[in-house]
């Protein structure tokens, strides 16, 4: 290995421990992805738009960070038309490699349009966990019709640790949001067991039925709960308008 060689590796290596350091850091799931495209633009090269698509438990594909609304415009062309490197790197698990875009036939819907947009080359990269879709790492370039080895490489490294980042922040969001949804459950029943001397289960079973007939979550409806009681509270100061879960 020549010294140039062995000194282009080791500036890639710094970049993309840099970058890993600056996505694996404690933040909330938006504070992640929009550091996600930031390292991924600063990153790989020959790039000059980026984003990051997230895979939702419905199957819904969205763009929830990019670095320009050209971005925006690309992703939701793709995911309308179910059809694009986006879409398929996403679906299939690939890294699609699309230089020189004008002559580029996989994708007949989608290439013209995205032509017209100024789109010279492309590339996309699914983002995986466990064998389960997160997204995609979405590259547009807008000046250069060419793709480097590198730029491929390098891409497929950040994307590793795009994946773990985006993954530990999910897990995260969820566990917050079930911390959350649990604690304001435990306040409604709390008030239930207090307000009408009930046990815990009667008061559980109250926000159970509750839900049912209002095709509410129980969340919502505990949160509703006790918004009302503490809006009674601060206004009226008595019981009326209240059900009574003890009848």
């Amino acid at each position: 290995m020549t010294d140039t060689t062995q000194d282009a590796t080791h500036d890639i290596a710094a970049i993309i421990t840099q970058a890993a350091a600056t996505m694996h850091a404690p933040a909330s799931l938006e504070d992640t992805l929009e550091a996600i495209v930031r390292c991924t633009l600063d990153t790989v090269p020959g790039f000059d738009h980026v984003g990051i698509s997230v895979t939702h438990s419905n199957g819904e594909i969205e763009t929830l960070a990019g670095t320009d609304q050209l971005v925006w415009d690309l992703d939701t062309i793709q995911y309308t038309l179910r059809e694009g490197p986006c879409y398929d790197a996403i679906r299939d698990g690939d890294i699609n490699r699309v230089p020189h875009a004008a002559q580029e036939t996989r994708w007949p819907r989608y290439m013209p349009e995205a032509l017209k947009r100024g789109l010279k080359a492309q590339l996309a990269v699914g983002l995986y966990r466990d064998d389960k879709s997160l997204g995609g790492l979405n590259l547009y370039s807008t000046r250069s019709e060419t793709i480097s080895d590198d730029a491929v490489n390098i891409a497929q490294l950040f994307a590793v640790h795009a994946a773990l980042a985006l993954g530990r922040s999910r897990t995260e969001h969820q566990l917050n949001d079930a911390i959350a949804t649990r604690k304001e459950i435990g306040q409604a029943l709390g008030i239930l067991m207090e307000r009408y001397k009930i046990p815990e289960d009667r008061a559980f079973q109250f926000l159970v039925r509750a839900s049912s007939t209002s095709n509410l979550k129980l969340r919502e409806v505990a949160r509703k709960f006790v918004d009302t009681l503490n809006s009674q509270y601060a206004h009226l100061g008595d019981r009326d308008g209240m059900v009574d879960p003890s009848a």
